[in-house]
């Protein structure tokens, strides 16, 4: 069994009827790859599209279906199911099991030991939009949830009927992460953290903007690592054609004030606050409200200065752990920690752009992390890795400030 973080969790599967069941196969697998023990309970409407022996094969344990098989109930095996999890998950969440349950029926194998069983019980719903909006699934859902169950989704979009609204069973990954934060207390379970990742895009008409060439990698690869420390995330992001990290809640803007407006309105709720998004120093003072047309041989744009939006945080009355970002081109040490130092920053991470592999639009890249009387430096490594090292360092100075400053 591979470690992860969910090594030695218990996790109970059932799998209910619908066209999504074929996910739940994909979230066996990554369930496994984080280290837990999986079961898997399917209903007879489950079995009509996905063959139980793809689940066992996933599992590495038999599926479970019959609520009288002799094999196991001479036991009163659904009752040691019921036991044996530490988190029952039904996924898909059909709306007959929804309704089945916020009744208390018990009437097959996955309904009766949801009933048994003293563990955290989630759903997972997943239904044709009609159905979901329906106001018997509706008070039915809230009658689970009134009851402590946890119901995560459903997911809007497209649906295999040709409709298109909420209904979608979440993706495989979203429902690991919040599989983990219901089991899992990482360095920073309950920490509130606020990121800002990507570029600002500063209009000059309708069709020409001032920019950078940041593409958010980092940024959304902190956010997600953040996020796998147990900390709850909101991302404020620029344009980018980025997919939203699993379990993290985003915010689009465009221009660097409504980035600031975005800050603004949710950092006095943040513990946290990481400032990795590329803000455009300037933008033009007036952009012209039609398409400038390709006439003069020359054309001149007055540039004024944007907000410093990490500087704000970090300057307020009773400031969040600020982290802010340096790209620099030279001297990158003295010119980093000298912005730390101005900015009143608690820490930040600086690394050399302009290089041939590493940096904006890059894949990988390297940081030196500076804080009051200390220093790490991050060798080269992929985003998504360096952004795991770097989320470990900023949980400890986190930690290490609130600890600094409690009274007792």
């Amino acid at each position: 069994m591979t470690a992860g973080r969910l090594s030695g969790r218990k996790i109970l599967l059932g799998v209910s009827g619908g066209i999504a069941a074929y996910k739940a196969a994909e979230l066996t697998r990554l369930l496994r790859g984080e280290g837990a023990e999986v079961r898997v309970v399917m209903t007879a409407a489950a079995r009509e599209f996905v063959s139980p022996l793809t689940f066992q094969a996933l599992s590495g344990n038999p599926v479970r279906s019959e609520l009288f098989d002799p094999a196991h109930e001479a036991a009163m095996g659904h009752i040691e199911l019921a036991r044996w999890a530490d988190l029952v998950l039904i996924a898909p969440a059909s709306a007959n099991v929804v309704a089945r349950l916020a009744h208390g029926l018990a009437d097959d194998l996955l309904t009766t030991l949801c009933l048994a069983a003293a563990c955290p019980l989630a759903v997972a719903p997943a239904m044709n939009q009609g159905m979901w909006r329906h106001a018997a699934t509706q008070e039915n859902v809230a009658r689970l949830a009134g009851r402590g169950t946890l119901v995560w989704g459903p997911a809007e979009g497209a649906q295999a009927c040709g409709d298109t609204g909420p209904g979608r069973l979440l993706e495989p990954a979203d429902l690991l992460e919040r599989i983990a934060g219901a089991l899992c207390r990482g360095p920073l379970a309950g920490v509130r953290v606020l990121v800002t990742a990507g570029p600002t895009r500063e209009p000059i008409d309708p069709v020409r903007y001032v920019g950078n060439r940041s593409s958010g990698k980092m940024g959304y690869a902190l956010a997600q690592a953040l996020r796998a420390l147990g900390a709850d995330v909101v991302l404020v992001s620029g344009p980018t054609a980025l997919p939203t990290p699993a379990g993290v809640a985003r915010v689009d803007v465009e221009t660097a004030l409504e980035m600031q407006g975005a800050v603004a309105s949710r950092v006095a709720d943040c513990d946290l606050f990481v400032g990795c998004a590329a803000v455009a120093d300037y933008r033009p003072a007036a952009p012209a409200p039609g398409k400038i047309k390709k006439t003069a041989e020359r054309l001149a744009l007055e540039l004024v200065r944007n907000p410093d939006i990490v500087a704000s945080v970090a300057a307020r009355a009773a400031p969040p752990f600020t982290v802010g970002f340096a790209a620099e081109t030279e001297r990158l040490v003295e010119q980093a920690d000298a912005k730390r130092r101005a900015k009143g920053l608690h820490l930040v991470a600086a690394n050399l752009v302009g290089a041939a592999d590493t940096g904006f639009e890059h894949d990988d890249n390297a940081l030196t992390v500076l804080w009051d009387g200390g220093s790490a430096v991050l060798e080269r490594a992929p985003k998504p890795v360096l952004a795991r090292r770097l989320a470990a360092v900023i949980a400890e100075r986190f930690h290490a400030r609130t600890a600094a400053q409690d009274p007792r």
